[in-house]
C-alpha cells in the first residue's frame, strides 16, 4: 500500500445498541467505527488477552494463517466512500526459500481491527481518510468522565 498513513490504537470499546463502538485514534484525533456484537466481543476479548474455547471466527483465521506461515503485518483503513470505511489486511508469507511475499486483502474495517488486535499487529488509517473522519475526542472524554472503565495501563480500553 503506497498511500501515506497514520497509526492509531484502540482507545476504547463501548457497548452500543446492536453492537459496539470502537474508538480509534492517537493524541491528535479520535474517531469511532461501529461493529456488530460478535466482532465487538472478539476485539474486546483480544484486548483482554482472553483465549476463546472453541475459537471464534477471527481466532480460526489467525490459526489458519499461522499454520501457513502467514503473518498479519498491519490493518489499514484505506478508503471512505459515502460515510462508509473500507479496509485492507496486509499479510506476509515466507516460502521455503525464505522469499517473502506481501499480500493485501480487502476486508471490512471491523474484521481488520479484530484480526490485527488478535495478532498484535498495528492499525493504520490513510491520511485522506484521516482528514475526513469526524474527531470524537470530546465524546470519548465525556464517556470517560461518566465512568467508562480504563484498563491496559490507563489507555482507555473499555
Amino acid at each position: 500500500m503506497s498511500k501515506r498513513v497514520v497509526e492509531v490504537q484502540i482507545r476504547a470499546i463501548v457497548a452500543a445498541e446492536g453492537g459496539f463502538a470502537v474508538f480509534l485514534g492517537n493524541q491528535e484525533k479520535t474517531f469511532v467505527i461501529f461493529v456488530d456484537q460478535v466482532v465487538g466481543e472478539a476485539i474486546e476479548m483480544s484486548l483482554r488477552g482472553v483465549q476463546n474455547k472453541p475459537p471464534l471466527t477471527h481466532d480460526l483465521l489467525a490459526n489458519i494463517l499461522r499454520e501457513f506461515g502467514t503473518k498479519i503485518e498491519r490493518a489499514v483503513i484505506s478508503e471512505l466512500k459515502s460515510g462508509t470505511c473500507y479496509a485492507r489486511l496486509v499479510l506476509t508469507v515466507e516460502n521455503e526459500l525464505k522469499q517473502k511475499k506481501i499480500m493485501e486483502i480487502d476486508a471490512r474495517p471491523s474484521d481488520c481491527i479484530a484480526a490485527a488486535t488478535a495478532q498484535g499487529a498495528p492499525i493504520y488509517v490513510s491520511f485522506n481518510v484521516w482528514d475526513e473522519l469526524e474527531d470524537v475526542t470530546e465524546v470519548l472524554r465525556k464517556l470517560e468522565g461518566e465512568g467508562l472503565p480504563r484498563e491496559k495501563g490507563g489507555e482507555g480500553i473499555a
